[in-house]
């Protein structure tokens, strides 16, 4: 089937923005068209190499950051927090697995959200919902919940100053692994963190940092592939207009390449196999995600991978599945065995958050600890079981004190007094390095009994 830059605008749209000026939403496409990528093309290549390697089980992939980014949030100490809880979680994996780890960040463009409603209503009054800050405001009138063309210049130019503040401090030498005890101890040390995890942590950094440097003495190669801190960022292309805009062919390449992103994903809500998204994303170079819940048909998750991958090219395709703790034994294997049986290359990531969103008895949405890291367990024994792999994990994560999640030193009666976030819970930094410690014992005692077992 022949593909065009629009010809996603002749399909069916879900989540689709209701702008009012179409002159105005003309001029600022043309202008995102101007303006210069945010991402490479040799970079969006480099991750597509990662991706196929974690396939094959020889990386392990972290993706991780807020469900919705605000434009308030472009802010030095926030995006570096972010950046850190990042970092010191893969060290932790980078340990227990023994083997590079690829850090994904939900960043400088994770602006968007699907909602499960376009309208809201208070006290009798209705407007649209909130979409995002790359749509329209959080404030309830109806100007804030227009849906308004600038809001893409505004949301492309706070993912450049995101991305231009993340290369910085990795040129600046943030991220090396090989001196993990100089990051940022006041980060570790706060007065949140247990003694015991601290110290775990510590512990942890120093013994990377001496095997670095035993590997390099010996004369190891590969100790830069394993110490070698790369960023990626990914965000749900959920906005068309503003993927299409910076979408482009490059020099000595062949095809287009999306440039807001190293890796946009498709949501559950907007993965139809004849939708717009779908058509969008099937032309494009690269990597691309696919959110799967617990509802997806195997039939139509191989017809959709054959869609958007038909070559079945290495590296191409995540499937992201996010089916709760309650229906993941269920709906995992059947997935996993119809796309392993028809031959098709994927990179199996599990995302333990969107299926375990509940509300509290006040009517809070909030997440459990415990129902996180059982999906995230299950889903390692599972794959296990099918002898496929397991090559990554999705968290909705931040390097601040929110307190949005219950369990991991928090409870319901917590929630009230830092609950922060712009749309769905997210882990704190307690709570997502006590996760990577957590799912890093799985792994390494996982690891271990697989030698014990090997001839």
């Amino acid at each position: 089937m022949s593909w065009s830059l629009d010809s996603w605008k002749s399909k069916p749209i879900a989540q689709d923005v209701a702008y009012d000026d179409d002159a105005a939403l003309e001029s600022v496409t043309s202008r995102l068209r101007q303006l210069p990528p945010l991402v490479t093309s040799w970079e969006v290549e480099r991750l597509k190499t990662a991706i196929a390697e974690a396939q094959e089980g020889k990386r392990f992939v972290l993706q991780g950051g807020d469900c919705a980014e605000t434009l308030l949030d472009c802010q030095p100490a926030i995006i570096a927090n972010k950046l850190k809880i990042l970092l010191q979680m893969s060290m932790v994996l980078v340990h227990a697995g023994q083997k590079p780890v690829v850090r994904i960040g939900r960043l400088a463009g994770q602006y968007a959200k699907p909602r499960s409603n376009p309208t809201e209503e208070r006290d009798g009054v209705r407007h649209p919902s909130y979409f995002g800050d790359l749509i329209n405001r959080p404030e309830f009138s109806a100007e804030a919940r227009r849906a308004d063309p600038k809001a893409l210049i505004d949301a492309y130019s706070h993912a450049a100053m995101t991305l231009n503040f993340v290369r910085s401090l990795s040129a600046a030498g943030f991220a090396d692994l090989h001196h993990p005890e100089y990051w940022d101890l006041g980060f570790v040390t706060r007065a949140g963190l247990p003694a015991d995890l601290r110290e775990e942590y510590m512990q942890t950094s120093r013994r990377l940092s001496e095997a670095l440097r035993f590997m390099e003495a010996l004369g190891e190669t590969t100790v830069d592939e394993l110490s070698r801190v790369d960023f990626y960022t990914s965000h749900e292309g959920l906005n068309l207009h503003y993927e299409a805009a910076q979408t482009r062919t490059v020099p000595r390449r062949d095809g287009h390449y999306v440039l807001t992103t190293h890796m946009p994903w498709i949501g559950e809500r907007t993965r139809q196999l004849e939708g717009a998204h779908v058509e969008f994303f099937r032309g494009v170079q690269n990597v691309v995600g696919v959110k799967l819940g617990p509802k997806a048909d195997a039939k139509e998750i191989v017809a959709l991978i054959r869609r958007l991958n038909p070559s079945n090219e290495a590296g191409k395709i995540v499937c992201i599945t996010r089916m709760g703790v309650s229906h993941v034994e269920r709906a995992l294997a059947p997935l996993v065995e119809a796309i392993t049986r028809e031959g098709l290359r994927v990179l199996w990531m599990c995302d333990p958050m969107h299926g375990n969103t509940v509300s509290t008895s006040a009517g809070v949405k909030t997440r459990n600890f415990d129902h996180i890291l059982r999906e995230v367990e299950q889903s390692f024994e599972i794959h296990g079981e099918l002898r496929t792999v397991l090559g990554g994990i999705h968290f909705e994560l931040t390097g601040e004190d929110v307190t949005e999640c219950v369990g991991g030193g928090l409870t319901e009666d917590d929630l009230e007094k830092n609950y922060a976030s712009a749309c769905d819970p997210r882990l704190n930094y307690r709570q997502a390095l006590e996760m990577a410690f957590r799912i890093g014992r799985w792994m390494s005692n996982a690891r271990h009994t697989r030698i014990s077992h090997s001839p």
